[in-house]
């Protein structure tokens, strides 16, 4: 049996670490991954958006699953507001089964070198 996977890359400190009303952002959803590839195997559900903060040092943070079956995963309709959780409970994925993060910020107004 063929293994699939979903993997959800959210940004949970928008618009700004103290104050993430917005939480969590959706910067990337890919679907149908077979488990002998890599993401460019799988379906895109959400672009790709690049880490962009504004305010802050912000979390981006990749979560795997493995699908239960292959499944079809709609467009979202706003990136903000997005939850890992109640996607993963209404797709039926379970727990995680990788996560990852890397912290980054908004550069500075140029700088001399």
């Amino acid at each position: 049996m063929r293994s699939f996977y979903t993997l959800i890359m959210t940004d949970p400190d928008v618009p700004g670490p103290s104050d993430p009303y917005l939480r969590e952002h959706v910067h990337w959803i890919v679907t149908d991954i077979p488990g002998t590839t890599d993401a460019s195997f799988g379906r895109e559900v959400v672009p790709y958006e690049s880490p962009r903060p504004n305010i802050g040092i912000h979390r981006f943070v990749f979560v795997l699953f493995q699908q239960k079956k292959r499944q079809a995963v709609n467009g979202l309709t706003s990136r903000d507001r997005f939850r890992v959780r109640q996607f993963a409970e209404d797709k039926n994925l379970g727990l995680p089964i990788a996560c990852v993060y890397f912290n980054a910020q908004r550069e500075t107004a140029a700088r001399s070198r």
